[in-house]
């Protein structure tokens, strides 16, 4: 049931989603190339868990700032204001857990097939589901 999305440079594998979780989270693989970062964002309706399995990730969570190795773990409630990067030379791979299920949708519908290709920011802004994902600062 796999399927694998790029989305702002990195690649991102469903494992689980609504279809499979009865819509009680997304299990999101993660990998990360080194210097990517997403934008300051926030979720309004599912809490973000990062799992390290693999590298560094520097995430910058309201006003914190925790850089996280391969085991280490970090949570981010739903209305934080977030962004989540890889600063070393080395990719990161990490496992997301977003509860409840909203995120994969998300991928499915904005990531794309192609890692060159762009996502189409008309459809991220103009979806309902999506509209919480649009960078917000703050």
């Amino acid at each position: 049931m796999t399927q694998s999305f790029w989305l702002f440079g990195s690649r991102l594998n469903i494992i689980a989603d609504r279809t499979t979780t009865e819509g009680k989270y997304d299990l999101i693989e993660g990998y990360f190339p080194p210097g990517s970062q997403t934008s300051r964002h926030r979720h309004t309706r599912y809490s973000e868990q990062l799992y390290v399995l693999e590298g560094e990730f520097t995430v910058w969570a309201g006003e914190n700032k925790a850089m996280l190795k391969a085991g280490e773990t970090f949570l981010i409630p739903p209305g934080t204001a977030h962004a989540i990067g890889v600063l070393s030379d080395k990719p990161a791979r990490g496992l997301i857990v977003a509860s409840p299920s909203a995120f994969a949708r998300l991928i499915a519908e904005v990531g794309t097939q192609n890692e060159n290709e762009i996502p189409d920011m008309g459809l991220l802004a103009s979806n309902d589901l999506l509209q919480e994902q649009a960078c917000q600062t703050g």
